[in-house]
């Protein structure tokens, strides 16, 4: 056994991490035991195709779907010119992608109410957003998106330059070499920064509960039901988002293990 092995194993450290991390997994741990304990799982099914849960979760379904795609379709091209572009402002420009991060949701509602409301751009437009799937969207996509700008960009950044470099030498456009070469090598990152966004976007309560009450999503009818009729009422409707939030953390631990393959 080398010198190294021996001083990690006795090193003080080495064994109190492990012990001080636990701390935080219990604090994870023990409510998600608690909501999938605490009722029979033969009264939470009964309850699950009740017209409310259903109509809760198709919403949550769409607009997160619909928001997510929105955040990849913009955020990517967003990412790249991050990550290769050189100019005063970029990190400006990196702090207000990052801005939604910082700002309480119940703010973040608050801020898009008043841009896009009847007293701003759907006013003036004559568009009605508030209140509708189109603005329970949009509040997904203020508040999710900078998952895919960020988490894509650290991802082109670690693609060698000199390999994108290489291939516009040997003729590739500059689209080519990105479709080629610079998306297959950041396709991990992108993907899990995309499976975060889908998480995000459909537990987000705050800015959605502000910009559009009905229709309901999930996270707005877990509220709903749990100040109107308590906290059994609530729990099937908790088991749902739970169990689209642990179908996102699957996914991101497969893109983990796995290099996916992108087509030609």
């Amino acid at each position: 056994m080398s010198r190294v092995s021996t001083a990690r194993e006795r090193s003080p450290w080495g064994a109190a991490a492990p012990l001080l991390g636990a701390v935080l997994l219990v604090l994870y741990a023990v409510p998600v035991a608690w909501l999938l304990l605490a009722q029979p799982p033969g009264a939470v099914l009964a309850a699950l195709d009740a017209p409310f849960v259903v109509g809760a979760a198709r919403n949550t379904l769409v607009s997160a779907s619909v928001s997510t795609a929105l955040a990849g379709l913009f955020g990517v091209p967003l990412a790249y010119w991050l990550a290769r572009a050189r100019f005063r402002g970029r990190t400006l420009v990196t702090a207000v992608v990052a801005f939604p991060l910082v700002l309480p949701p119940v703010v973040s509602g608050m801020v898009l109410v008043g841009a896009v409301g009847s007293n701003g751009l759907g006013g003036l437009l004559g568009v009605r957003i508030t209140g509708t799937i189109a603005g329970v969207v949009l509040a997904q996509t203020f508040v999710a998106s900078p998952f895919v700008v960020l988490t894509a960009r650290s991802a082109f950044e670690r693609v060698d330059a000199h390999t994108e470099e290489a291939a516009r030498t040997l003729g590739a456009t500059e689209w080519g070499t990105f479709r080629r070469v610079t998306l297959p090598l950041a396709w991990r990152g992108i993907l899990a920064g995309v499976t975060l966004a889908f998480a995000r976007a459909a537990g987000e309560f705050g800015a959605t509960l502000m910009l559009a009450y009905y229709p309901r999503t999930l996270p707005v009818q877990i509220w709903a039901t749990f100040s109107g009729r308590g906290l059994d009422a609530a729990f099937p409707v908790a088991v749902v988002l739970l169990a689209l939030a642990s179908g996102a953390l699957v996914c991101i631990n497969l893109l983990g293990e796995s290099s996916p393959v992108l087509p030609e």
